[in-house]
């Protein structure tokens, strides 16, 4: 069964981190991204997307399973906070609603 999550980071550099964690997959995913959004296609059945605000960063993972939906969890929030400056980011998961 399908599994979703999403998070708002509050953060003044959203566009930066969507530029810059996209930039770094897009070796090796079909990423898409513009000034304030952006989309990662990890595999068929599991994708991140991102959406930029001047304070805010919003971000849903979609996922297959369960344990999928962690795994990339995890592996999206350490990827923003490695790229982030402005110290660490407060990253809160939420099921969404199925």
């Amino acid at each position: 069964m399908p599994s979703s999550s999403s998070t708002t980071i509050a953060t003044a550099e959203a566009a930066r981190l969507i530029k810059r964690l996209c930039t770094h997959w897009a070796h090796k995913f079909e990423v898409k991204f513009d000034a304030d959004s952006g989309f990662v296609p990890f595999d068929p059945t599991t994708r991140a997307r991102m959406r930029a605000e001047s304070d805010r960063l919003h971000v849903s993972v979609e996922a297959a399973d369960t344990a999928a939906l962690q795994r990339y969890q995890d592996v999206v929030a350490s990827h923003l906070q490695r790229m982030a400056r402005a110290g660490e980011l407060a990253i809160q998961w939420q099921a969404d609603a199925a």
